[in-house]
């Protein structure tokens, strides 16, 4: 119930809490904010996709497993993280696309330009005007594919494993 409650409710109405307990840290103009919460479940929707997958592998394969004389452990790191890859290939794609996305938290938790991320650099670039007149919508194009680049060389690269994680979660078998 909680990590449902966790994914209606959004990101920035947290916002305030979230940053008096990073000043308290003294984490303010680190990337410290940025970095820790995801070590910690990375969100709602990630526990909720991979409790899904998990859902659909067959109580067999344990049982059989068991039989065999095999501990917990090996049951996890030979039969069911093998057969989440494509599951965990899927969450850490939407995690790496959430975070290089990300613009609020950069925006709230750093201060120095000289710590801002791609995509806060991108919208300072819009905000100020160059000194000459010379048209900046070129250049911004530019600069949007090669900020957009990262996030599309690593879909292409894993495609078939983020297909097939999204295709198989939440099917019983």
């Amino acid at each position: 119930m909680i990590v449902l409650g966790t994914m209606m409710l959004p990101w920035q109405v947290t916002i305030v809490p979230t940053f008096l307990l990073f000043r308290y840290f003294g984490w303010i103009n680190t990337f410290l904010p940025l970095i820790v919460p995801s070590y910690f479940g990375g969100g709602a929707f990630f526990i909720f996709l991979l409790r899904q997958f998990f859902m659909t592998i067959p109580r067999d394969l344990d049982e059989a497993a068991k039989l065999d004389g095999a501990s917990s452990v090996r049951i996890f790191w030979n039969i069911i993280l093998p057969l989440s890859k494509a599951a965990l290939a899927t969450v850490a794609i939407f995690s790496f696309i959430g975070h290089w996305n990300e613009f609020i938290g950069p925006l709230i938790f750093l201060n120095s330009p000289d710590k801002f991320t791609l995509s806060i650099g991108l919208r300072y670039f819009t905000a100020n005007p160059f000194e000459s007149d010379e048209p900046r919508e070129a250049i911004l194009m530019a600069a949007s594919i090669i900020v957009a680049l990262p996030t599309l060389l690593l879909f292409f690269m894993a495609q078939k494993y983020f297909v097939r994680g999204i295709v198989t979660t939440g099917l019983k078998g």
